[in-house]
């Protein structure tokens, strides 16, 4: 049985009043059955309540720019709220693509220099938050550090290939006899490409070194912390960052 075009459409009135029971999504596509429906559903006084209640903000914009009706503030304000919650796209990167180079070193001699997939690391927490500890028990070369004495520290991410670099730590500082407390060291990174070098990026790297007791180091824990609430990133918020300065 054929769907056919009704004779006689509803009257001006009745789509009018009908207009004012409907939802947005509901008016948004009745408007496109004709002419005369798009008129009808799209009047200030059926979108006035609703743009009021939704986006009251721009509801009022309607003071300063009347020519503007309710239905085009209410889209706009549609689309801006669902861009402010999309959720952020899939990283390009992986953790596959990275390799972590640490170097430690005195002003007497280098400590230990690792270049280790970051796929490889032990990841704390299971792979849900950016932060990794390195076990450098087996590093027979790496002497004892001693009491206050200062040191170096570096701390590249370098993507696979060894086609480009990006330091998250390069700092110096000094460990006393509590080495194990006070054996931190952490760098605001900058901002993305996409930001002012002034606005900051609200990200810190931060690279902590554990200590044996005779101050030989035994594992390197690096990480990426928020600045906000000094916790860890997550792993694809992470990824998210550094691809900007990897990858072109």
């Amino acid at each position: 049985m054929s769907l056919r075009k009704p004779k006689n459409p509803p009257p001006w009135e009745a789509l009018v009043l009908v207009a004012h029971y409907l939802d947005p999504k509901t008016l948004a596509m009745a408007s496109c059955v004709s002419k005369s429906w798009s008129l009808a559903m799209s009047l200030d006084h059926v979108w006035q309540p609703l743009c009021s209640s939704r986006y009251p903000s721009l509801s009022n914009l309607k003071i300063s720019y009347p020519a503007v009706p309710y239905h085009r503030l209410y889209a706009i304000g549609l689309t801006a709220s669902k861009r402010r919650f999309k959720p952020p796209s899939k990283p390009r990167l992986s953790l596959d693509n990275l390799v972590f180079a640490i170097e430690l070193s005195t002003r007497r001699a280098p400590i230990f220099t690792i270049a280790e997939p970051a796929s490889k690391i032990n990841n704390v927490q299971g792979n849900q938050v950016f932060k990794f500890d390195i076990d450098v028990n087996y590093l027979d070369c790496s002497p004892g550090i001693k009491a206050l004495e200062e040191i170096k520290i570096t701390w590249n991410v370098v993507l696979k290939g060894w086609e480009a670099v990006f330091t998250m730590i390069d700092c110096e500082g000094k460990l006393s006899s509590t080495a194990a407390v006070e054996g931190w060291f952490s760098e605001e990174l900058p901002s993305p490409g996409c930001c002012s070098s002034d606005a900051g990026s609200g990200i810190v790297a931060d690279l902590k070194v554990d200590f044996s007791a005779d101050l030989k180091v035994e594992r390197v824990s690096v990480g990426m912390l928020r600045c906000i609430d000094w916790r860890y990133v997550g792993i694809d918020d992470g990824l998210r960052y550094l691809q900007h300065f990897l990858l072109l």
